[in-house]
């Protein structure tokens, strides 16, 4: 079996289920997923009813594919993703955002909760992601190319759309909301990094640092979907926090800016999706 008949199969089970076809997708990561139980008329799918949709096993990633509205947009949700560190493949990892772009849906905000590199920066700051190092030593492109899903080299200049971006600063400075703006490094995982490993990632010109998103984000650009990321601060990184990092720091400041992430997610829906 194909990757493409794989996706296709997820499509084909997800139609049987008469949802509606969404226009914007999101993914939701680590604490971050409350902003699912936002969306009107939400219809939650748990992976485990659909063909070939990886688990979610890590706390904080539910595991549901979630259909609503937000407005009159309709949207699709990935409450919860799963990583390269769980020991999936790399085409398991961006199954639910090729499932989402065969659905129709032709702009994706990614989330992710990670550390800062900047010293000056603090736990629960949001950073609009503007570009990314790929530093997981592999991509959801490589192997033969299937044509169907995009062109053998896809173009990165543009990785993060600036009409996405734009529209993200537009709503916080609706709602009252500092963005910072930067670069993520994408590592491996799942150990954080060292300081050591930290000092090179910020001489590279990283401001953040995690371990998801630059696959997903390679993955919808091979497809042409316009992609935004967002990026919610939970920790200094390694050598910068005064404290030793925990997985359970990083969920409780996501869910400490809860209600700015569910106003700054919905006004963006809002902004990209309403004709």
């Amino acid at each position: 079996m194909t990757l493409f008949d794989a996706v296709s199969q997820t499509v084909a089970a997800l139609e049987k289920r008469n949802i509606r076809r969404p226009r914007v997708g999101v993914v939701l990561g680590s604490g971050l997923g409350d902003f699912a139980n936002e969306l009107a008329h939400v219809d939650k799918i748990p992976y485990s009813e659909l063909p070939h949709m990886p688990l979610a096993r890590v706390p904080g990633h539910a595991g549901n594919l979630c259909f609503g509205q937000i407005g009159a947009v309709d949207v699709v949700c990935l409450q919860g993703r799963v990583h390269l560190y769980e020991g999936h493949d790399v085409h398991a990892v961006v199954h639910g955002v090729r499932t989402m772009a065969r659905l129709g849906v032709r702009v994706v905000l990614l989330t992710n909760a990670a550390g800062g590199l900047d010293p000056t920066w603090s736990p629960g700051d949001l950073m609009v992601v503007t570009d990314h190092l790929n530093l997981m030593a592999t991509s959801p492109l490589v192997g033969p190319n299937d044509e169907r899903f995009g062109p053998r080299f896809p173009d990165m200049t543009q990785a993060y759309d600036r009409d996405v971006r734009s529209k993200l600063f537009q709503v916080a400075k609706q709602t009252g909301l500092a963005l910072r703006e930067g670069v993520y490094a994408g590592l491996l995982g799942p150990s954080y990094e060292t300081p050591a490993e930290i000092r090179m990632l910020r001489v590279l010109g990283a401001d953040a640092v995690g371990m998801s998103t630059v696959p997903e984000v390679l993955a919808l650009r091979h497809l042409g979907v316009a992609v935004g990321a967002l990026s919610c601060i939970s920790n200094l990184a390694a050598g910068l926090s005064p404290t030793p990092l925990s997985h359970r720091e990083v969920e409780q400041v996501a869910r400490s800016r809860r209600a700015d992430l569910i106003a700054l997610l919905s006004g963006w829906v809002r902004a990209v999706g309403e004709p």
